[in-house]
């Protein structure tokens, strides 16, 4: 069906110059090509991807080519083929751009990723500007590979456009060399033919691309695959001897080519009903060794087995985007009487009643809106609902207060446990009593073993451990601090006298769910996201000049045949001259498309730079309650998936648009030319084309925006599944989350796939249309201009005529197609009007030189929600992650490295100060990346620090050293602390305590305790209640000064500039370039 529009045309002529076979051939070839037409247009549907017709069409046209003008119709074939052999080193040449091209995307996209995920950091650091310009040197290089991509494109496409002049004119000279005879009828049914073949012709460069990316994506997917599987750990049947876990001999490390184990020796034989404690200074590999009973650390010797099913507790809490009924069901059917029972054994029935929505209150990414305890608890309420046989807990209880600690002990490890295989990680040791077994680890190796009161005689190491939370201040430190002691302490109002409408006003504060649903554009933007894109760096200038040159080209283009068609039957002009005028003007088309291709890539290289730039600008600078209520992936999704469409595929594609219109109504013009009867026609047709554009669009856009929030589900998805998969796989719900992937997938897959059925179903129609319109004009010039028209200039309609179809379609699906990818800048443009920050600098308010000389901070009314807390790490060195921005030396470093316990821990990696921290500290224990933390603090020396949970995950001997540097550190600086630990915050000045988000009182440590019913003296109590027999001989003689917040709910965010406030009230800030956390 493909070849007969050029029979028909050849067949056509004829009639046109008298030469019919029968009196109403005319009449009958119209009628045969709308029926062989339409029978065309349905089967080629039928092709889900036209790429396959390529090579068919070729020779398809060729071989009706060779028939009408014989043996030079060879040189067409040696043109194409030539063509495509030319492009062999340059598609090797692409391969190599677009391989650059994705290694420059993978690692802006890593940093830009990291730098959203730690945002929080980011600003209270006032690091944004840099983190900022570090990621616009990689977005450069990634320009610089994409301007080699986009030329290399270019070039295709100017090459592909260019390529039927090159053929024609190849062919026309062939034919005067071998003495071919020129005749209107071949002539022009052989251009109708390289016009049909322009179509797969300029498909071609896509397809090239294509291949290309295609090959690039595929080995890195299969470098990803190749990778080796880790050894899956089965449940295993109970031995006789009724052992659950038996390692045997076991030397493990993260690193397979380490010379240095992790873990070295390790045997180790836990019985059914045991309760083990694992205890050690930081980074002594106790967090390594859950890993290996859970099968996620490759071993080096040894055995592994384990007998029973795992219930795993990490020491980072893992919390799913959902709510917290779906984070501890985690995949089960509810069973009340149990789901009530995990609760309350996890002391989370308070928090609920607190919550708005209870326990159906939706958690934010990462559990933001959670306090760390909080978390925690949601992890063990969900742990003791898995009813498991072995329960593997990394220090749980480091983010709770003193009270709900001893209260999960019991309740939680004691009682619900009870019966159960019991592996517990703590710093805490004063549980450790209650355990059947204590194993004490030191650089990777089982020192001792045994009960509390064996290691307690025997071992000095561990007695150590035991001691160092009872351990006074250092009276040198407590010197330090009381003769830095400001004359008056900060003062805090409290406020019991707080009316019913300011407590409902509290109580109902953002009553709605964090996380909000994503924005989506609806109905017809119009012309807006259009304008919206040229607007950047003069691209209204590069747009209008790129049409200006298309339209040249389609203008010489007509008159490049219509010369040819007068020629042709002007017997004075040689066949020479005539072939030469026609390539003249051809090759001086191609002027044209250089310059097309030039102002096109020129227009996308520039746009893309000005919106990544908006973007970053509007990302970097937004408020952090933005981050709290944005997932991280549908972030991700704007600066990796649309800015993509953006740079490659959005300044072609309004190149083809416009290219396609200047087409689809030249054509109509020179059918109208020959026959204005034809015009009502086309008229017509276009108003239902417009009819049936309309209503595919309204489908197509709504199609379109679904699939870009539905990619945002599997980002989502896949970057949570990944950060909890020890979590998933511990609990065996591989499959489950697999599922739920491929759920999130076929979600996506669903309106790409109508979108690709909408598109078949509008062709099928655009196609009809145009059959209907050249089926009416051959009609007209049968009935009416029979004989009366030159048949050169028939056949030269007629050869356009039959291009209509494809023009009509490319022109509606180019329009649907740039109508659906300008949704990526309706998507970015949101982003990119985000409500900003307060300026950095206040030119009214300049700082005096020296300020400030002290660290102030005053709080009045304060309201806030949502507060993470977390160890905030970022990827790259050692040096990176204490100094980002290279402002100290080495020695510097080293001195804080030394003073925060982590000198010995670096030096032991071959690289030093430049070993690596992977993502997220992945390769750092816990309380190493909290290390971190502090020993940024340490080395900006600022008036203010915020210490919340900083060593939380540390053992005691190693806080105390920490604590005491502090104290000597910033003995002259303001220290607001977070934290648990009683031993830790007994020598500070105040104390604050909070409960359920209120301020309960504030006052100095001793007089508190001393306070009836003070619910700090309450905690500390009771601490020391389970530490010492007599707890008010001892208080007395460590207590000095306090300043304490002991609970969850309250919150301070403290940036470069200001303190930030997530609601409402008043906070002025005495200090405020030089904030920490």
């Amino acid at each position: 069906m493909l070849t007969t529009g050029p029979l028909f045309l050849h067949t056509f002529i004829e009639v046109a110059e008298g030469r019919e076979s029968f009196k109403y051939e005319g009449y009958a070839l119209s009628a045969g090509f709308f029926l062989a037409k339409c029978l065309e247009s349905l089967a080629e549907r039928q092709w889900l991807f036209r790429s396959r017709l390529i090579g068919l069409q070729i020779m398809n046209y060729v071989t009706v080519d060779a028939h009408k003008i014989g043996v030079a119709a060879s040189a067409a074939l040696v043109i194409i083929i030539l063509t495509v052999l030319v492009n062999s080193p340059l598609a090797k040449l692409q391969l190599k751009y677009q391989t650059n091209l994705m290694i420059a995307q993978d690692k802006r996209l890593k940093a830009i990723t990291e730098a959203l995920a730690h945002m929080k950091v980011l600003k209270l650091y006032s690091w944004e500007k840099h983190f900022m310009d570090a990621i616009s040197k990689l977005r450069s290089e990634e320009t610089k590979w994409l301007s080699s991509v986009q030329t290399q494109r270019g070039y295709y496409l100017l090459l592909f456009w260019s390529s039927p002049i090159l053929v024609s004119s190849a062919t026309f000279v062939a034919c005067y060399l071998f003495g071919v005879p020129l005749h209107v009828s071949s002539v022009f049914t052989f251009l109708a033919s390289i016009r049909l073949v322009q179509l797969p012709i300029r498909n071609l460069p896509d397809v090239v691309g294509a291949f290309i990316e295609a090959k690039v994506s595929l080995s890195r997917i299969v470098k990803f695959l190749e990778e080796p599987d880790m050894h899956t750990r089965d449940m295993k049947k109970q031995r006789q001897d009724d052992v659950n876990i038996c390692i045997n001999c076991t030397d493990v490390s993260w690193e397979m080519n380490s010379l240095k184990p992790t873990l070295k020796d390790i045997t180790l034989d836990i019985k059914h009903g045991e309760k083990v404690a694992v205890c050690g200074e930081v980074g002594s590999g106790k967090s390594t060794l859950l890993s290996l009973i859970l099968g996620e650390v490759p071993y080096i010797k040894g055995t592994v087995d384990v007998y029973g099913k795992i219930a795993y507790v990490s020491q980072t809490a893992w919390i799913q985007t959902g709510t917290i009924q779906e984070n501890i069901l985690f995949g089960s059917n509810m069973e009340p009487q149990r789901y009530r029972q995990a609760l309350e054994r996890s002391s989370l029935v308070k928090d609920l009643e607190i919550l708005p929505f209870g326990d159906l209150t939706e958690i934010g990414e990462r559990g933001n809106n959670l306090s760390g305890g909080q978390k925690q608890r949601v992890q063990l309420a969900r742990a003791l609902y898995q009813d498991a046989d072995i329960y593997l807990l990394d220090d749980p209880f480091s983010a709770v207060d003193a009270h709900t600690s001893t209260s999960l002990f019991n309740d939680y490890v004691v009682g619900a446990l009870s019966g159960k295989t019991i592996l517990l990680v703590t710093h805490q040791v004063e549980f450790l009593p209650a355990f059947d077994s204590i194993l004490l680890l030191s650089n990777g190796k089982i020192m001792k073993s045994g009960t509390f009161d064996e290691l307690l005689s025997k071992s000095k190491e561990f007695q150590d451990l035991v001691n160092a939370q009872k351990t006074p201040p250092d009276p040198k430190c407590q010197e330090v601090y009381a003769s830095n002691k400001r004359p008056k302490a900060a003062e805090i109002e409290s406020d019991n006298n707080v009316s019913s409408e300011e407590r409902d006003e509290v109580d109902s504060l953002e009553g709605d769910q964090l996380i909000k649903a994503e924005e989506r554009e609806v109905g017809d933007a119009g012309l807006k996201p259009y304008i919206q894109y040229l607007k950047h760096y003069k691209g209204f200038l590069y747009f209008s000049l790129a049409a200006i040159a298309h339209t040249m080209f389609v203008v010489g283009q007509y008159i490049q045949s219509y010369k040819l068609a007068i020629d042709l039957q002007d017997s004075s002009v040689s066949r020479l001259k005539l072939i030469n005028v026609y390539a003249v003007i051809g090759f001086g088309l191609i002027i044209f498309l250089v310059l097309r291709s030039l102002l096109t890539v020129k227009m996308g290289l520039d746009a893309s730079k000005s919106v990544y730039s908006t973007l970053s600008n509007s990302l970097f600078f937004a408020p952090m309650s933005f981050f709290d209520s944005t997932p991280l992936g549908r972030i991700l999704s704007r600066v990796s998936s649309d800015m993509s469409i953006v740079d490659i595929e959005l300044p072609f594609l309004i190149n083809f648009t416009v290219g396609s219109i200047i087409i689809l109504y030249s054509t109509y013009v020179i059918l109208c030319i020959f026959a204005p009867e034809v015009l009502l026609v086309i008229v017509l047709m276009i108003y239902v084309t417009i009819l049936v554009q309309r209503y595919y669009n309204a489908s197509a856009k709504e199609l379109m925006r679904l699939n870009g929030t539905t990619k945002s589900l599997v980002a989502n998805h896949l970057a949570e599944s990944i950060s909890g998969i020890m979590t998933i796989r511990a609990s065996a719900q591989e499959e489950r989350f697999f599922f739920k992937n491929l759920e999130f997938i076929d979600k996506n897959a669903r309106p790409i796939f109508h979108t690709f059925s909408a598109t078949e179903w509008l062709i099928l129609r655009l196609e009809i249309i145009c059959t209907i319109i050249m089926s009416s004009w051959m009609l007209g010039m049968t009935w009416l201009h029979r004989g009366s028209s030159i048949s050169g200039l028939t056949g030269m309609a007629f050869s356009y005529g039959l291009s209509l179809n494809a023009a009509l379609v490319l022109c509606v699906r180019w329009q649907c197609t740039i109508a659906n990818s300008i949704v990526s800048i309706e998507r970015l443009e949101q982003y990119m009007r985000i409500p900003s920050e307060e300026s950095e600098l206040v030119q009214t308010n300049h700082p005096l030189p020296g300020w400030p000389t002290r660290g102030k901070v005053e709080i009045r009314d304060l309201k806030v929600r949502y507060r993470p807390n977390a160890p905030l790490v970022l990827q790259g060195s050692v040096r990176y992650n204490l100094d980002p921005l290279s402002e100290y030396s080495d020695d510097q470093i080293w001195e804080v490295l030394d003073k925060c316990q982590l000198r010995e821990a670096v030096q032991e990696k071959e690289g030093g100060l430049d070993s690596s921290v992977l993502q997220d500290g992945s390769n750092w224990s816990m309380g190493q990346r909290q290390l971190f933390c502090l020993g940024r603090a340490l080395l900006k020396r600022s008036r203010i620090l915020v210490l919340d949970e900083a060593t939380a995950s540390i053992d005691n001997a190693t806080d105390a050293i920490l604590q005491k540097t502090i104290r000597l550190e910033f003995a002259d600086c303001t220290v607001i602390t977070v934290a648990h630990r009683i031993p830790t915050v007994m020598d500070y000045t105040k104390v604050l305590a909070i409960s359920n988000g209120k301020l309960v009182e504030f006052d100095e440590p001793k007089k508190l305790i001393n306070k009836e019913g003070s619910l700090f003296g309450m905690l500390v109590k009771e601490y020391w209640a389970r530490t010492e027999n007599d707890s008010k001989k001892d208080l007395e003689q460590i207590i000095q000064f306090v300043n304490f917040i002991p609970l969850q709910q309250s919150k301070i965010w403290l940036n470069g500039n200001m303190l930030k406030l997530l609601q409402v009230g008043v906070l002025k800030v005495e200090q405020r370039d030089k904030v920490e956390e």
